[in-house]
């Protein structure tokens, strides 16, 4: 008969006490992690879990007294007054700080089991509000952490509940735990379970939607707006967070593509800007919108490409584009073009900004096009001739670069001399000159992007040739794991565009290739995993909706379909191995993984065919809506698209029905359009059935 000692029941204590204050932590970091605290508040909360983990671990022994806690209580709610009117300016903020002020009091005060009950139920609450508010893969790992000191801490709880009953005795050799504690074990990982598939399916892409409006998590993306101060681009680039990800229709893309964002024409010196934004033009709401004429959609001495751009949140309304734009596809969002040529949200941008773009890119940038329009107005001319007083340097030292031709020979001449001559830094002055663009080109000799394409517009301007710098993207990553192109904020780049007789606007990067840190192989293919990583968790977690539910369907149905044919001559294959030269001990692992496979597939089988019964039994009853139209289209497209017809995104679905050579296949997809029509744009849900007939019929064609 074995008693616990004293130093066990004391081990019990320390191990629960830290479980419980991870279990805060975690929950805590899940909330911080959603971007929507700030800073101090974050430092804050961080001391304090810090301080009780000093105090936990015995490091240091002390208490706070009861009069100090009611005194700094007191004094905090008349602090929150302050806070709502002065400083944070807003109820829900100064509520957010009240509350994890009193979390922290709590954490820092907790003595008793109920004060450990109550602190578990903080620690609970943090976690919901991270469901509810934050939309980032991080609140994945925050979550498995939560589980983990979750289980930890209620298992040992029930220990030092045990402990602390009077004449408890453990017998036999060994400390066994009860069947009460496994049984709590697995209700509470199952119950934990079930409430976050419940977190992670539902309440993110609601709750999320529900309180953007409260809270801003934009980035702040400077450069893109109708003024910039030279170094800010540079700024920029010192970030990694991806903001952009392409995803490429076409076979083949073009290399080093630039993905313009905004062109500004006005400077002063020290700061570009286009503050009149006139010239301003809305453009039609019909999609796919056009946005070049016939005579450029005509061209042949280039290159077309389609892609599709998914922005992450942010406070810049400019659309990103490469090569020459000849057709936009976005969904109810006004666009306009600005007078600097660029693409722009007639409204404030959503949350996350979709669209798709088809566009060109010429073989030759200097090649001379004889079309219409490739003379600049007077009015226009002046603008991108504009020049701020100069240092006399300047003008000179571009007449000795240039020398005497064409103006394209001379613009190639001001690139080449900028790039070999000058070499590229992040690091700005310490002290801001007086002049930034001679201090540039005649002291420090180095600079980022922003230093260059400035330099050079400005000399070309000199010269009597029209220019303006240019904002936006350099080329970005291409990730094998997800299909994307990544455009973080470090690809930030400026460039410039200048108007040559007979060519038009044409690129021209005048800056040298930046020195990146070097980067292992490990490091590069672990940050493409954790971008390919959180692009599933923002399709299929936060975005999850009915059509993300037919399309997984569809991948289930594709992917049990080659399980039927092709799992049994594999098992027939690895089971003759395994008879002939595997131990038991593989061979039982051989039946586990065998066991575990079956299970995967009979419930891919079973989600396919819930999914579907489900989504024909709304059909029949009617009970779809205009917003399934496109769902049931999709599911159509898809259909096509294994036949080797595929839609082009500029199409509209008349265009594509009509583009079908004569068949059976090409008149239900008719019949199919009109219906798909019929349902979206006049909300007839007669129409619904038709529709999922003649998908039957589309298969089986």
């Amino acid at each position: 008969m074995v008693r616990f000692s004293a130093s066990s029941a004391g081990a019990v204590e320390r191990f629960f006490q830290l479980a419980l204050l991870g279990l805060v932590a975690s929950g805590f970091l899940a909330v911080a992690g959603s971007g929507f605290l700030d800073v101090p508040t974050i430092v804050l909360v961080c001391i304090g879990l810090l301080l009780r983990a000093v105090l936990v671990s015995g490091l240091v022994t002390f208490e706070i007294p009861e009069i100090a806690v009611n005194l700094l209580t007191v004094s905090y709610i008349a602090f929150f007054a302050a806070d709502y009117f002065y400083f944070s300016r807003g109820l829900l903020e100064a509520t957010v700080h009240l509350v994890c002020f009193l979390a922290v009091m709590k954490i820092l005060t907790a003595r008793t089991n109920r004060d450990y009950l109550y602190t578990s139920a903080i620690a609970l609450m943090e976690l919901v509000a991270a469901a509810m508010i934050s939309v980032n893969l991080n609140f994945f790992a925050f979550l498995a952490v939560y589980l983990a000191c979750a289980i930890a801490a209620f298992t040992s709880a029930e220990i030092r509940r045990s402990l602390q009953r009077p004449g408890q005795v453990a017998r036999g050799h060994n400390i066994r735990f009860s069947p009460r504690l496994a049984l709590l074990t697995a209700l509470i990982t199952a119950g934990i379970l079930v409430l976050t598939s419940g977190l992670f399916i539902l309440l993110p892409r609601t709750a999320n939607a529900a309180f953007r409006h409260i809270i801003s998590a934009r980035f702040h993306l400077t450069g893109f707006g109708n003024e910039v101060t030279l170094g800010q681009v540079g700024e920029i680039q010192k970030d990694s967070r991806a903001l952009m990800h392409v995803r490429p229709f076409s076979d083949r893309m073009p290399g080093n593509l630039k993905w313009r964002g905004a062109a500004l024409s006005q400077f002063d010196g020290k700061r570009w800007s286009d503050p009149s934004f006139e010239g301003r033009a809305a453009l039609s709401q019909r999609t796919p919108i056009a946005l070049a004429d016939d005579w450029q959609r005509s061209r042949t001495d280039g290159q077309r490409f389609s892609y599709g751009v998914d922005l992450s949140a942010s406070d810049s309304d400019a659309l990103f584009v490469a090569g020459i734009p000849e057709f936009l596809n976005i969904e109810h969002i006004r666009v306009i073009r600005t007078a600097t040529d660029g693409f722009r949200v007639g409204s404030a941008p959503a949350e996350n900004m979709r669209y798709e773009v088809s566009s060109f890119v010429p073989r030759s940038p200097f090649t001379r096009r004889w079309a219409p329009g490739l003379v600049l107005a007077d009015r226009e001319r002046d603008r991108y001739l504009q020049l701020p007083p100069l240092d006399p340097r300047i003008p000179e030292l571009a007449r000795n670069i240039a020398g005497t031709g064409t103006d394209a020979e001379r613009a190639v001449m001001l690139e080449k001399y900028l790039r070999l001559r000058y070499s590229y830094t992040l690091e700005l002055p310490a002290n801001a000159p007086a002049d930034p663009l001679a201090d540039f080109l005649f002291s420090r000799k180095k600079g980022h992007c922003e230093y260059f394409a400035s330099a050079m517009t400005v000399m070309l301007r000199t010269l009597g040739t029209p220019a303006r710098l240019v904002n936006g993207f350099q080329s970005g990553t291409f990730n094998p794991m997800s299909g994307l192109y990544v455009i973080r904020a470090s690809d930030a780049h400026s460039w410039v565009e200048a108007f040559l007789p007979g060519v038009g606007w044409t690129v021209l990067d005048p800056t040298p290739a930046a020195p990146r840190a070097a980067a292992t192989a490990l490091s590069t293919r672990l940050a493409l995993f954790l971008d390919a990583a959180d692009t599933f968790w923002q399709e299929w977690v936060v975005n999850y909706d009915l059509g993300r539910q037919v399309t997984l369907a569809q991948r289930l149905e594709a992917s049990t379909r080659g399980v039927h044919w092709d799992f049994a001559p594999d098992f027939r294959a690895w089971r003759t191995k395994a008879g002939s030269g595997m131990s038991r001990f593989g061979g039982t692992l051989l039946a586990i993984a065998t066991a575990c496979a079956l299970l995967v597939v009979a419930g891919r089988m079973l989600w396919r065919y819930a999914e579907g019964w489900r989504h024909s039994r709304k059909v029949r009853a009617g009970l779809v809506s205009s917003a399934d139209a496109t769902l049931l289209y999709q599911r159509m497209l898809k259909l096509m698209k294994r036949r080797g017809y595929q839609k082009p995104p500029w199409f509209t679905p008349a265009e594509f029905a009509a583009t079908l050579p004569p068949s059976d296949v090409a008149t239900v997809v008719e019949e199919f359009t009109s219906g798909y029509q019929a349902l979206r744009f006049g909300g007839d849900r007669e129409a619904a059935q038709r529709l999922g007939v003649l998908l039957g019929q589309l298969e089986k064609l």
